[in-house]
């Protein structure tokens, strides 16, 4: 079988996926299972945690692959997992023809001091700026915008606090900066679909989550779509509903 007559199978094979019932309702109760076990805070890329889950991984991988950004902003660090898993997506991306100078612009309001001297001594970190402060103050967006300015390719992440107001200010200062045919990622939207028990330590769930963000920021913005054959392809992700292509 050739390439195009696979990748036809498999469009096939991912429409039938998001029909299926069952599945649907099997995925979303291995997800509560997970929870109870932080399943998603057990891998790691280039040796430090990555907090995300592998399926969200791979489809990370397609994206910037496809799209070949200059430039990944991300909000919420963490502990570096994801930043120098985009760098090292980056780093193969110019080795194989792409954007010699991409970086990504990881942003937290709190670096650790000890997070802050792992992700900078990483060999990565040549690809990577941090900028400490809030994702949605007026000083920080002003950086980024900045930064921003003469990319050409732009792709957002949006994971750092998850209620919903913090998810709609972000979207509303992140996401315009997203370049056309790239896509805006908003994670944890599964937070929607988990038992509202399980953030009682928490200022947000269900009803207040990055998904009820996202759904009313898309009232006003019809630049941006949910890619619905991600969510049907992937099954399990943190992010269902959350993967926003930029289409005009």
């Amino acid at each position: 079988m050739n390439i195009k007559d696979f990748s036809k199978r498999c469009v096939k094979e991912i429409s039938e996926q998001g029909d299926d019932i069952d599945l649907y309702r099997s995925s979303r109760e291995l997800h509560d299972n997970f929870s109870k076990h932080n399943y998603f805070h057990h891998f790691s890329w280039a040796g430090l945690p990555i907090i995300q889950a592998p399926q969200d991984i791979i489809q990370m991988q397609e994206l910037i692959w496809s799209i070949q950004p200059d430039l990944i902003i991300e909000t919420g660090v963490a502990r570096g997992g994801s930043m120098m898993f985009y760098a090292s997506l980056l780093e193969l991306n110019a080795a194989c023809g792409g954007a010699k100078d991409a970086m990504v612009l990881g942003i937290d309001i709190d670096i650790r001091k000890y997070n802050r001297e792992i992700i900078e001594a990483h060999s990565l970190f040549k690809r990577i700026t941090l900028i400490e402060g809030s994702s949605v103050s007026k000083e920080v967006i002003e950086q980024v915008v900045e930064v921003a300015r003469n990319k050409e390719k732009v792709m957002v992440c949006l994971d750092s606090n998850h209620t919903h107001d913090h998810v709609l200010a972000e979207l509303n200062a992140y996401a315009p900066l997203t370049t056309i045919d790239s896509y805006c990622v908003v994670f944890d939207t599964l937070i929607e679909e988990y038992p509202e028990e399980n953030y009682l330590d928490r200022p947000w769930g269900p009803g207040n989550s990055p998904k009820t963000a996202v759904l009313e920021y898309l009232k006003l913005h019809s630049e941006f779509l949910i890619n619905h054959d991600i969510d049907n392809k992937l099954v399990i992700s943190a992010a269902p509903e959350g993967f926003l292509r930029r289409v005009k």
